[in-house]
């Protein structure tokens, strides 16, 4: 969604929600894949009237359609404690927790702040344009050998359960749509896109997408602000 559908105001373009709906009539499945929450998702399928399966929290949930929950991975609150603790350790990095009630973060954490366990966890993130401590924490975080770690932009870091990414909720779709994964068509700008942009029949890179997401791509489509998603449509799914 962000950086791919979305633009940089945020919005779904006049021209991306034209090309969505022409997919559909023409029985295309328009999934949501994203790194935000369910709640967050949300009003955009609404705003497109989707009934269709969404990923959220890069995998950590699929749902059949809006409210209809598929499977959650919850993420130990041991891990949430550590990656809490270690956030902790850098002061100037801002970090971010997804429960299946809430977002906690760096200026609203839960009470008593000790209490990891009365929560659902599901993703872990960190952001900070400070490349040292970035690489730092990365480099601990990979040390656990626990987490499928992504970026949804090249400031942040995001960390699921392992084993748990768009791609691995994508195969699971697939098989929930009775489809393989040679007819997907994945479309993405960051990180936590590259897994299924290879996995895919057709990867699709953003115009605006980092360097290794159009290396891992099979084509590159226009950026965020030229309605990409418009694009890739047009070009590779009703055109193609």
């Amino acid at each position: 969604m962000d950086g791919t559908l979305l633009n940089e105001r945020t919005e779904i373009s006049e021209q991306n929600a034209e090309w969505i709906q022409k997919a559909l009539e023409a029985g295309i499945t328009v999934s949501f894949s994203t790194g935000r929450g369910f709640r967050s998702a949300l009003p955009f399928a609404e705003q497109l009237k989707l009934e269709t399966p969404m990923i959220t929290v890069n995998g950590g949930e699929i749902w059949h359609q809006p409210h209809v929950l598929h499977k959650r991975t919850l993420l130990s609150p041991v891990y949430v404690q550590r990656l809490h603790e270690l956030a902790l350790a850098h002061s100037e990095v801002w970090f971010w927790a997804y429960t299946t009630e809430d977002i906690y973060n760096k200026e609203k954490w839960f009470a008593p702040s000790s209490d990891y366990d009365r929560h659902h966890w599901l993703k872990f993130g960190y952001y900070t344009e400070d490349d040292a401590a970035r690489e730092r924490i990365l480099a601990e975080v990979q040390e656990w050998n626990a987490f499928e770690i992504t970026n949804s932009s090249p400031w942040n870091l995001e960390l699921n359960p392992l084993g748990v990414s768009k791609a691995s909720a994508l195969r699971e779709l697939c098989t929930l749509l009775g489809i393989e994964m040679s007819q997907v068509v994945a479309v993405g700008d960051s990180l936590n896109d590259i897994a299924a942009i290879r996995e895919a029949g057709l990867g699709v890179a953003m115009g605006n997408a980092q360097e290794a997401v159009k290396e891992a791509a099979d084509v590159t489509t226009l950026t965020n602000d030229e309605h990409g998603v418009a694009e890739a449509i047009k070009r590779y799914v009703l055109e193609g």
